[in-house]
């Protein structure tokens, strides 16, 4: 099987030729109306590939790069398409065995899946929850998923060139530096940055987020129930803080010089202590104003009345992507189904 890079770079290719034949058509198109209307000599014919108005014309999208830096981002374009589709894979919503659309119902289970696609090559997460946290503490993270997925689409053999070659093309060190927040970039991240602007402030997959990102967890839109808030606070939340908490005193016995280590070592592990500490504040101030009241509520949505409105309704749960601002309008719109009361999730 061709390695990730090898498919990519026959893509680029494929799309260079496409726009240049687009390119000759124009052209020849534009002398065949300035012969009709005898205007050869005057009004030119030719369109600069710069023109050619394909999406994955490269020339097109990044008009003012050189040929190289477009190769580059066309490169980076494609690495960044296939991690959202490995995520709507991860959901559900696709899959590698069926075209189009698999679960895209409100409400939609794994059980409609599987009927769907009854022998899956790559299972859907269960229960429609995949955490984002800094770290390998979940067996199942979006880190983890898109690694299974990348095995199960281009082979074992290849992965671990493809797994550098994908970090390399979107110039991360490490794939979890691409979902993950870093240094710099407040409670964001490259992944759910892309995703936003993708559907246009509108998302299908909603970032549950702690204040300053400590947890974050996924959740696609189209399989939200009333008890989804509970699963990610249950499941989730509770679990990380669990695990945070025995690092923590690990740290701690290390910092108390009690592990036999050297002081440059107990050190680190202070730091570290300090570290876990204030992350353990973060969730749990998360937890108890934020995720615990919204839980019980058993908050129902409905998608007819539209993203905005949903997304407002659980507020404050989910990472802010700048609908806050729209609250108080929202809240005088008597058209949804359910609408926004003053108040609500904030």
């Amino acid at each position: 099987m061709k390695t990730l890079e090898q498919i990519v770079a026959q893509h680029l290719d494929e799309w260079k030729a496409r726009s240049l034949a687009q390119q000759q058509l124009e052209i020849e198109n534009n002398e065949a109306v300035a012969k009709l209307y005898g205007l050869e000599d005057e009004v030119p014919s030719h369109v600069p590939l710069e023109r050619v108005s394909l999406t994955n014309n490269s020339a097109f999208r990044w008009p003012n790069k050189t040929p190289e830096e477009r190769d580059a981002l066309f490169t980076e374009s494609a690495i960044v398409d296939l991690i959202s589709y490995a995520v709507g894979c991860m959901f559900g919503r696709y899959s590698l065995d069926e075209p189009g659309l698999i679960m895209a119902d409100q409400g939609a289970t794994l059980a409609d899946y599987l009927a769907k696609v009854p022998n899956p090559t790559f299972m859907p997460d269960q229960d429609n929850v995949i955490p984002i946290v800094d770290g390998d503490w979940f067996e199942d993270d979006i880190v983890t998923r898109f690694r299974q997925f990348l095995r199960n689409v281009f082979s074992d053999a290849n992965f671990e060139v493809n797994l550098a070659f994908v970090n390399k093309s979107l110039g991360v060190k490490d794939l979890r530096e691409y979902f993950i927040k870093t240094a710099g970039r407040g409670a964001s991240s490259k992944f759910y940055d892309d995703h936003v602007q993708r559907y246009k402030k509108r998302p299908i997959y909603w970032m549950f987020s702690s204040p300053k990102g400590a947890f974050k967890a996924l959740v696609y839109l189209h399989r939200y129930t009333p008890s989804t808030v509970s699963i990610v606070l249950n499941e989730y939340l509770h679990s990380f803080e669990s695990k945070l908490e025995a690092n923590l005193e690990r740290q701690e016995r290390v910092g108390a010089g009690l592990a036999g280590v050297t002081p440059t070592e107990a050190a680190a592990a202070l730091k570290e202590a300090d570290r876990l500490r204030k992350m353990l504040v973060e969730l749990r101030d998360y937890e108890r104003d934020t995720l615990y009241p919204l839980a019980q509520q058993q908050v129902a949505l409905n998608l007819d009345d539209g993203v905005l409105v949903n997304y407002l309704h659980l507020g404050a749960a989910l990472q802010d992507i700048g609908l806050e601002a729209k609250r108080r309008e929202v809240e005088t719109w008597t058209w949804p189904s359910q609408p926004l009361k003053v108040g609500d999730a904030e």
